[in-house]
């Protein structure tokens, strides 16, 4: 046998005995040649659910700052509590009688906290005003946000995110996400870019010192006016190209009331009284409604990482198991703790739950107990399909949609990614191809400096565990 056969042999070989080395050391391998761990933390844990044995744990007991896995925790605990069929529903209900085209009474929006409702939505709910013979309303238009206390954010939660998308204030009334689309169209050089905003509405105002296409201006930025507590969109730069930023709105229930009132007088009807809160009677007739599946929640909270949709989820939580309104935070903490102490039996007073977004650097979870929560979805048939169908899947859509595009984990992964500053988390699901067995698993990394670093550790070890 001549040189270039022997190589080629040992070659052979040596790919036949990594793929027969065992999982655990295949794992140990990866660790070791990753030398940024010796600066971090990482916590693993692996479970066959096909057997039901664990097959790898590495410091899964101690705790970590989950990032937004937290959202399996709260999407889990909701789905059993709530079921797959729950609904979020937002009413139009007014009091007094119509007389000819005038409703001597008042116009009330019962919010519910669909984190969902559009732009549209709210078209429906004014259409509907519309539908029943009303073109003057001689009271005031109130929103009822009675559900919920008036906290808009959790605990922990960085107040310079403020005018942040993905940090809106909470309330029974959102519309739109609690945002506003700013979109800058440039015009000729040297003059002032458009600004349009989105949902059209007279509560945000634009302050526009931005100019066309003079890179002396410098770069293009958007921002609200948060840290006095304005919603005066605030516009400078250099406007090069078309571009859409999206920015949180203080007040979200005010916003919400005042783009209906909007919407309203387009289509000729008046509100004498203008805008307020208030609760509802309970005598009240029904004018309209908008009502959202669960599903459509759920799928936002965990393919897009979406914090608004997973603390709808964690207050609906709490609404279910809740003695009294208002609810808050406390009532969400409290739900997902009993579900915790009944369904998996592990001791609360063990773990910090502070949100349902993992938005919080005060929540503290172990892998173990996160490895908890996916077995307990992967074995309740009624809840499964809707928890599977939700997470990421590797290269092809959500938050994994640009990770894993290749190998065995691609199309195959199905997990929840998180991410804020220091931490990096992946947890979720994965078939092995070479036994057929579907594994459970849970990566932990905490005081990391290179996110991309730990996401690339992270999709190899999910190479490792499909092969």
């Amino acid at each position: 046998m001549n040189k270039r056969m022997w190589l080629v042999l040992l070659v052979l070989l040596c790919a036949i005995h990594g793929a027969a080395q065992p999982l655990p050391q295949r794992i140990e391998a990866l660790m070791e040649s990753t030398g940024w761990l010796k600066t971090s933390e990482v916590g693993i844990a692996v479970y066959d659910l096909t057997d039901g044995q664990p097959l790898y744990r590495y410091q899964a007991e101690k705790l970590f700052r989950p990032a937004s896995t937290e959202k399996i925790i709260t999407s889990v605990t909701a789905l059993a509590v709530l079921g797959t069929d729950y609904t979020f529903r937002t009413q139009l209900a007014r009091t007094g009688e119509i007389v000819g085209d005038t409703l001597k009474g008042d116009l009330y929006v019962v919010g519910h906290f669909d984190p969902e409702f559009s732009e549209s939505d709210l078209q429906h709910l004014s259409a509907a005003v519309e539908a029943a013979g009303i073109r003057y309303i001689s009271g005031s238009l109130r929103g009822d946000v009675s559900l919920m206390d008036s906290i808009p954010w959790g605990s922990g939660w960085a107040w310079d995110d403020a005018p942040g998308y993905y940090q809106p204030y909470l309330s029974p009334l959102m519309l739109h996400r609690g945002c506003v689309d700013v979109k800058i169209v440039p015009s000729r050089p040297g003059e002032s870019p458009v600004v349009r905003l989105s949902p059209a509405s007279d509560y945000c105002s634009v302050d526009n010192r931005a100019v066309s296409q003079q890179a002396a201006a410098g770069k293009l930025q958007v921002t609200r006016d948060w840290i006095n507590h304005r919603n005066t969109i605030i516009v400078c730069g250099n406007a090069v190209r078309s571009t859409t930023v999206s920015l949180s709105v203080e007040g979200s229930a005010d916003y919400f009331l005042q783009t209906l009132s909007c919407q309203l007088r387009q289509r000729g009807i008046q509100v004498e009284g203008g805008c307020s809160h208030g609760s509802c009677p309970p005598e009240a007739l029904l004018v309209g409604k908008v009502v959202r599946p669960v599903q459509e929640v759920l799928a936002r909270a965990l393919k897009e990482s979406d914090n608004l949709s997973a603390e709808a989820l964690f207050f609906h939580t709490g609404l279910a198991t809740a003695a009294s309104l208002p609810i808050g935070f406390p009532q969400g903490q409290e739900a997902v703790c009993r579900f915790m102490e009944q369904q998996l039996h592990r001791s609360p007073k063990d773990y910090v739950i502070t949100d349902g977004s993992g938005l919080s650097p005060y929540t503290l979870v172990s892998p173990d107990l996160m490895m908890d929560y996916l077995k307990y979805a992967a074995a309740d048939a009624s809840l499964f399909p809707s928890f599977e169908a939700a997470l990421p899947i590797a290269g092809i859509d959500g938050t994994l949609q640009h990770r894993m595009k290749e190998g065995k984990a691609y199309r195959n992964v199905r997990a929840k990614t998180g991410s804020v500053t220091g931490v990096s988390t992946l947890a979720g699901y994965v078939k092995q191809q070479s036994t057929g067995h579907r594994l459970a698993f849970v990566i932990f990394h905490q005081n990391v400096l290179s996110v991309k670093s730990a996401r690339l550790f992270q999709d190899k070890l999910c190479e490792i565990l499909s092969d």
